[in-house]
């Protein structure tokens, strides 16, 4: 199979080509690789190939509604057996470390038929919004190469926009489906908490804020893969209701006449660029045009207590997650990009009566989206306050890095995350991505839509969050505003 073909199907595309016997997986899998050869060194978005395995597994009899579809899985907790793996990290990279598991998420994924070829790039830990780790260096955008992909999946998002794949691996603690998918101009849709599994290693994560499923070039192919992985296993700590229906069956209905709220403000008070405004204006009226009633709204949440009480949880995790590392790895401080030490030793330093005040918040503001969805059927915002930030642009200010060693060096760096200060680190740190933390600190499923270019060929996607366990809504009229405005058409100017 030619790329030029390759690149029209999705998914399910394939795997119906594959079922007809009009091509093998073998074959679709050379296409894959083929054109990985070609682009991955201007994307670095692949970092740990699994050639040999995918070349054996696509002359196995694959079953499933994605069989023989090339695949990839993001580097961080989305472990195989017997492949390295680094979560973004120098310290795993340096060991090789290598797992003796499959996480249960890939388990589901390999049911389903496909064929996994590699894994993909990822920031240290997945802490960042921008995928440029010390370990394996900057993941670029496909639509330009001078721009990042987003993060954390950043390494799938740009494997997908850049023809790899139809569809890959992805996860999502604070936006990390959803932000790359707004950059590469993708579907990314983050489950409710407790939908998709995280077992064997664990029950869930960051209290159900971390979700993982997939970034896809279609919605048919992000309900399709939902289906197969929803629901809990053993090791489940949150436990979901199954859906009345199969979102692939659901996507086929027209939705509801839906009652929609959107802003554009950021909620942490930050800048958001005209692209933004102009991307969810755009939204409103082509919504409107099918039916909707779109209203001006935003909840009734303090977005920079929000904020404060996301990174409280978020550093705190992380600080315990990177003793782990040190533990396993042998590692030191040495071993760790300076943000990644930094944050740990903030997050070391919270005490459990902060902890558990903060995770008391999180309920308050689940108590509010739930009175406001009283009044709306979905939320909609910007997936990002800008398009796809330039390589290098999104890092440490220039200001904190000599004060940030110094403290570190003296034991004191959570000094920087005290009064008045955290707030300016929470600006500097989610300034880009205001947006998407409020659906992973109430656990809600939430989507970004690519239907906004801007004149420089430069995608930004529409975020969309809807009550606790209605994904069939945001399928439902994903796939509406797929049919109403087809996005695949604009892969054409891809040039790379």
């Amino acid at each position: 199979m030619k790329f030029s073909e390759y690149i029209q199907y999705d998914g399910l595309g394939l795997a119906q080509l594959v079922k007809n016997k009009q091509i093998h997986p073998s074959e679709l899998l050379e296409t894959a690789l083929q054109r990985s050869n070609l682009v991955n060194p201007k994307l670095n978005a692949i970092i740990i190939p699994m050639y040999e395995q995918a070349k054996q597994r696509a002359q196995q009899n694959l079953t499933g509604p994605f069989a023989g579809v090339p695949f990839l899985v993001k580097d961080l907790f989305q472990e195989y057996k017997d492949i390295p793996t680094s979560y973004g990290c120098q310290a795993l990279k340096n060991i090789n470390y290598t797992p003796d598991f499959n996480a249960e998420i890939v388990n589901r994924w390999e049911k389903t038929g496909i064929v996994t070829f590699g894994r993909t790039n990822t920031p240290e830990f997945g802490i960042k919004g921008i995928t440029e780790p010390d370990a394996w260096g900057t993941c670029h955008n496909p639509w330009n190469l001078k721009h990042n992909s987003g993060g954390s999946s950043g390494g799938a998002a740009s494997a997908v926009a850049g023809g790899l794949v139809p569809i890959a691996g992805a996860g999502d603690g604070g936006g990390s489906i959803r932000i790359p998918a707004s950059y590469c101009g993708l579907f990314g849709l983050k489950p409710s908490r407790g939908r998709t599994p995280w077992g064997p290693q664990f029950s869930e994560a960051m209290h159900g804020a971390a979700m993982q499923h997939v970034l896809s070039k279609s919605v048919r192919d992000s309900a399709a893969m939902l289906d197969a992985v929803q629901g809990p296993e053993q090791t489940s700590l949150f436990r979901i209701e199954a859906p009345e229906q199969k979102y692939l069956d659901v996507i086929q209905q027209i939705p509801k006449k839906l009652r929609i709220a959107f802003n554009t403000q950021s909620p942490i008070g930050t800048k958001v660029s005209k692209d933004a405004i102009q991307a969810v204006q755009q939204t409103a009226k082509l919504l409107e045009s099918l039916g909707h009633i779109v209203v001006e709204d935003r909840p009734q949440i303090d977005g920079m207590e929000l904020a404060k009480d996301f990174v409280t949880t978020w550093f705190s995790q992380f600080s315990y997650m990177q003793a782990q590392i040190k533990q396993m790895a042998g590692a030191s401080d040495r071993d760790f990009e300076l943000d990644s030490i930094a944050l740990a030793a903030f997050g070391a330093k919270t005490t459990a009566t902060e902890y558990i005040h903060t995770l008391n918040n999180w309920g308050l503001y689940s108590t509010q989206m739930n009175i406001f969805f009283e009044k709306y059927d979905l939320y909609l915002t910007p997936s990002t306050a800008s398009v796809a930030p330039k390589n290098g642009e999104v890092a440490t200010p220039v200001w904190q890095r000599p004060i940030l060693k110094g403290l570190l060096k003296v034991g004191k760096a959570h000094y920087l995350a005290q009064g008045k200060l955290v707030e300016k680190m929470v600006q500097d740190n989610l300034s880009w991505v205001p947006f998407t933390q409020l659906a992973n600190v109430t656990g809600l499923p939430a989507m970004s839509v690519p239907l906004y270019w801007n004149k420089h060929g430069m995608p930004l996607g529409s975020q969309f969050i809807a009550p606790f366990g209605r994904e069939d809504r945001l399928l439902q009229l994903a796939a509406q505003l797929e049919q109403a405005q087809p996005w695949l058409p604009q892969y054409k100017h891809i040039q790379i």
